[in-house]
């Protein structure tokens, strides 16, 4: 390989052989209220908060994923994934829901107590959410298949033993709010992913664990620990 090829990092689409070419990954924190509490914070629809993960922290559903190095508590979060459709700034919350491509099913892993230090110094979450492996993630299934999914159940389970079990109702801030206010702070585009917040009921896996998780009329997700 020619030293300046680089892979593009890219997501299957459902029913397709074309593959959803990821451009960037933004996640919503504290997105629902019972995952906010338990985090120690009070959910009291506060404007959104986001950070990132490179693009190439994509996993394939179905894949192996490594325990990561420097952190001894290794978590789990399921979250609803909007795949961006077209290019937008400023964009209003009626308009909102026309900017989305498809929805998938992943999974934010996160190095629970790197975060834990960043957080008491006041530091970026960087080191914590942005690392190798970070972000498995479904097929993207489109909004002329599935439509734009409301309510539904969410959830997690570590070898078969149920986890985190919400519904997508009980978001605090909604897919179209979201990605309106997201597009105030970045011009979104084609290739960008939105991971929407995770309900309660995070918590470790450890090397071995089968992780299984998934969003009803969307999608299932199924990943292991090695």
């Amino acid at each position: 390989m020619n030293l300046f090829e680089v892979p593009q990092p890219g997501v299957a689409i459902d029913g397709s052989d074309d593959r959803y070419p990821v451009r960037r990954i933004y996640c919503i924190g504290r997105n629902y209220g019972a995952h906010a509490r338990e985090m120690g914070h009070d959910p009291d629809r506060e404007p959104p908060f986001y950070f990132m993960k490179p693009a190439d922290a994509v996993v394939e559903n179905g894949s192996s994923v490594a325990y990561p190095s420097r952190t001894a508590d290794f978590h789990h979060e399921i979250e609803l994934v909007v795949a961006i459709g077209k290019r937008g700034s400023n964009i209003e919350k009626n308009q909102a829901l026309n900017y989305v491509y498809g929805y998938a099913v992943g999974i934010d892993f996160t190095r629970r107590d790197l975060q834990q230090e960043a957080k008491k110094l006041g530091r970026p979450w960087d080191t914590a959410k942005g690392f190798d492996e970070s972000a498995p993630i479904s097929a993207i299934h489109t909004v002329t298949d599935i439509g734009h999914p409301a309510s539904g159940r969410i959830w997690l389970a570590v070898n078969d033993e149920v986890r985190q079990n919400g519904d997508l109702s009980e978001l605090i801030w909604g897919v179209a709010e979201s990605v309106a206010e997201l597009s105030t702070l970045f011009r979104l585009e084609p290739g960008d992913l939105l991971f929407t917040g995770t309900p309660a009921g995070v918590g470790p896996v450890l090397a071995g664990d089968r992780i299984t998780g998934g969003i009803e009329g969307i999608d299932e997700i199924a990943i292991t620990i090695r």
